[in-house]
Parts: structure tokens; C-alpha cells; sequence
């Protein structure tokens, strides 16, 4: 009888939220879980599947990847596709797709799950698979560093449990020695842009889990993910059972067991969602006919490469995670990357909106010497960390001619008005893309 309630409350807070035009990811999962019960999970009926994806980056893109499969394969899922990964978002995404008797409507859970949150979401329940797609340095203020979070992800793995882990990363394949139960692995082979060694000493792992030694690398992906293996033979990358081959991130395409696959973004990080959510979907009876058919004839626009016409520019938005400096790596590096002169708009308001602090030595961990190229003419600052991200960049010995900072948002448009060149790359805060986007519309609709 309790279950009954709490379902037909969560989902008349959301229709509420709905109504008053508020997204409704989390608030409905927040009357449940903080001011009425906190086991109100543990009372859920769970379908076959329930697959959890966490890691320190890439969740997102790779639940969708699987989503979207299983949609054209007709599996009836349910998934936190607003992207709050948290306890509460999750609680609100399964009490939503809950019939009033507690039993989920659907054929697979699919979850993005924090990582430090998935002791609170599976207290009792737990997944039939549980995905990790990579361990890195990851909002230190609130988690420490990777040993951590691996640690806390211990806390919920049953030998009943089936894991799929990405071996490029060291700290991932940990899980090899940790886990009694299934492992499926994945990973990507060589490929073009790899590096010898890291540009700054930044990596996240180096030295075996049981010897100490350091790691030797044949070649890095990127920060500590590429192919690694202990001098003693104590520990090892190994061969993934299912392993991305002939990554051409030009043309957007890689093979799984000889079946070609196009990427949404040709960049690493589509390479390693495609190949995550590949995998995923094999461990689960899914045909390889069926994941490819169904990621070739649609490739969705990856999130994080958005883009918007203005004033003959192309302003690409890539959604860079701060206090993360893999996720800015991986777009420092895509913009560098792509052909011809362009501008890139860096900043933020906020360090982070779960906590006060504003430490920001993370910045000093960003690759930021990549836009030291020719190929970027300017670099707008914006927001209230302007003069700090300025200081960084100086540091990594750019022209401070290029360097341009910026009050607000209508300022940095009418700079992005007179931009001689066409094309402009943002990694800034989700407020400011906001702010960006409707101004521009308001513009247009003006003219």
C-alpha cells in the first residue's frame, strides 16, 4: 500500500511541474526520497534488465546510444534521459515509470547514474549490469580523487552482477581483481593521434595495483587511458572481448567485430560511447545486425558538439565539464583539430552548483597549451572566473593579443558580430549558451 502512494505522488508532482513549465527531473524524486521515505526504492518490482552506466565522463552519451538501439530494436525502456543522475532524478525517473502496484512498465531500467550516488540508488535492488566507462580526476572538492569513487562503487557490486568495463583505463580494469562475478571488456585499439607521452605530467594512474611500478605505455589514447602493461607482469590492458578497430575519427566510423559503426562526433569520446554502448547491447542478446542498422541509419548529433548558425559564424558548443580536465582536453583538442582560423569562447560563473567552494587548481591540470596554435586567432573570456582562466592562459605562453575579456553575454555577441572569421567554438557554462541563444533568437525575430 505504501509503494501506491509514493508512485501516485511522484508522478503528480511531476505532471505539476510539467504544468508550470519546470523540467520536474528532480523535485518530485525529492518529496520521496528526502521528506517521505528514503527506501522507497527497495519497494520497486525491477524488469530483466537493469543496466547503470557511471564513470567520470561519457555516461551520457552512451546511455543514449543504448536507448536509441533499443528503441528501434521495440524494447519498452525507461531512462533518466533529463540527465539527473543523482538519487533523486533516478528516483523520479522509476517511480514515473511505475504502475501504482510498485512494478516497473517497461522491459529494461537504463540508467546514467553518479557515481557516488549509485550506494544511494541501489540500496537493495541492485543492477543485472552495471557499465563503467572510465575513472579520472572528477570534482575533487567533493570527490577526493578516483581511488575514491572506486571505492564507493565497490560498495554496490553483488557477484550476481554482471560488469562491463572499459580496460584502456587502468583504474577501470581494476575491476578485473575486485569483481567474482561476469566481466565484459571493451576498449579501442590504435589509432591515429595517439601520443607517446603525456604532454603534461597530469596522469591520473601510473603505477600497478600490486607491484607499484610504474606502468609502461606503448601509447596514450588520451590522459591515462591507451595500452599499459606492468614490467613485472603483475598487471596488464590485456585484450578486450569486444575492441573498436579502425577508428577513423575523419570520416566518423570504427569496426566491431567487423561491423562498421558511425560516430555522431568525430571525436575519441563518440569512439569510446559507441563502442561502451556496443558492447552493452551485445551482453544483453542484441544483435550486431540490430546495433548496427540502427546507429548507421540515424546517427543523432551528439550533445556535446551542438551547434547554431549567426551572422555567417558557425558557433559549435561543446558541453566541457568543469573540474574535469579530461573533458577539457578532449575539446581543446577537437577544436585545434578542425580545419581553418577560428575563435574560441571560454568561461563560467560557477566552479560547480553542488557546493560554494571555487577551488580552481583543476584549471592548472587543462591542456590548455593546445589553443597555443596558430589556427585560433582569439579567445573571448567570460564570466565571473575571467582574469583567473586569463592567468592560466598565460601560462601556456598565448599571444595575450589574442585574448580578449569580456563583460556579459551582450557583449561578448556584439564581439562575435564583428569576428572576421566563421567559425567559433564556446566551452563555457550552460548559462551563458542559454543567455547566447536567446538573444540570438530575439534578434532574429526582431529582423
Amino acid at each position: 500500500m505504501k509503494i501506491f502512494f509514493l508512485v501516485l505522488i511522484n508522478k503528480l508532482v511531476t505532471f505539476l511541474c510539467k504544468l508550470i513549465g519546470k523540467n520536474g527531473g528532480q523535485w518530485p524524486g525529492h518529496i520521496i526520497y528526502d521528506w517521505l521515505d528514503k527506501k522507497a526504492l527497495t519497494y520497486v518490482k525491477y524488469p530483466k534488465y537493469v543496466i547503470a552506466v557511471t564513470g567520470s565522463a561519457g555516461k551520457g552519451s552512451t546511455c543514449s546510444l543504448i536507448k536509441h538501439t533499443l528503441d528501434d530494436a521495440g524494447y519498452k525502456v525507461a531512462f533518466n534521459e533529463t540527465g539527473d543522475n543523482g538519487v533523486l532524478g533516478v528516483t523520479t525517473t522509476i517511480l514515473n515509470h511505475c504502475k501504482l502496484n510498485g512494478h516497473m512498465d517497461c522491459d529494461v531500467l537504463l540508467l546514467e547514474c553518479d557515481e557516488r550516488h549509485l550506494k544511494l540508488i541501489f540500496t537493495k535492488n541492485k543492477p543485472t549490469h552495471l557499465v563503467i566507462t572510465n575513472l579520472t580526476r572528477d570534482q575533487p572538492t567533493r570527490n577526493g580523487n578516483p581511488i575514491i569513487v572506486l571505492n564507493d562503487i565497490k560498495k554496490i557490486i553483488t557477484a550476481d552482477m554482471e560488469l562491463i568495463i572499459n580496460v584502456d583505463d587502468p583504474l577501470v580494469n581494476r575491476f578485473k581483481d575486485i569483481h567474482h562475478g561476469k566481466i565484459t571488456t571493451f576498449g579501442i585499439a590504435h589509432i591515429s593521434g595517439d601520443i607517446k607521452k603525456p604532454r603534461l605530467e597530469n596522469v591520473d594512474f601510473a603505477y600497478c595495483p600490486k607491484c607499484h611500478k610504474k606502468l609502461s605505455y606503448a601509447y596514450y589514447h588520451y590522459g591515462h587511458l591507451g595500452l599499459y602493461s606492468c614490467k613485472n607482469n603483475d598487471f596488464e590492458r590485456g585484450i578486450p572481448d569486444f575492441e573498436a578497430s579502425k577508428v577513423n575519427l575523419t570520416k566518423k566510423e570504427l569496426v566491431i567485430e567487423n561491423t562498421k559503426i558511425n560516430l555522431d562526433k568525430n571525436v575519441i569520446y563518440a569512439a569510446y560511447a559507441a563502442t561502451a554502448a556496443y558492447t552493452t547491447l551485445r551482453t544483453i542478446g542484441v544483435s550486431k545486425e540490430s546495433i548496427a542498422y540502427a546507429l548507421n541509419k540515424d546517427t543523432k548529433e551528439a550533445k556535446r558538439g551542438k551547434s547554431l548558425e549567426y551572422k555567417n559564424h558557425t558557433i559549435t558548443m561543446l558541453e566541457t565539464k568543469n573540474e574535469n580536465n579530461l573533458s577539457y582536453y578532449q575539446s581543446c583538442r577537437y577544436i585545434k583539430e578542425q580545419s581553418g582560423i577560428k575563435g574560441v569562447v571560454l568561461g563560467f560563473d560557477y566552479v560547480s552548483r553542488r557546493y560554494k567552494e571555487s577551488d580552481l587548481s583543476w584549471l592548472y591540470d587543462i591542456d590548455f597549451e593546445l589553443l597555443n596554435d596558430d589556427s585560433i586567432d582569439k579567445i573571448f573570456l567570460i564570466g565571473r572566473f575571467k582574469y583567473d582562466l586569463a592567468t592560466r592562459l598565460s601560462y601556456a605562453n598565448i599571444d595575450p593579443k589574442k585574448i580578449i575579456l569580456v563583460k556579459d553575454t551582450k557583449e561578448l555577441l556584439n564581439y562575435l558580430k564583428e569576428y572576421k572569421h566563421q567559425n567559433i567554438y564556446t566551452m563555457v557554462w550552460t548559462d551563458v549558451i542559454k543567455e547566447l541563444k536567446t538573444m540570438i533568437k530575439d534578434e532574429e525575430n526582431e529582423n
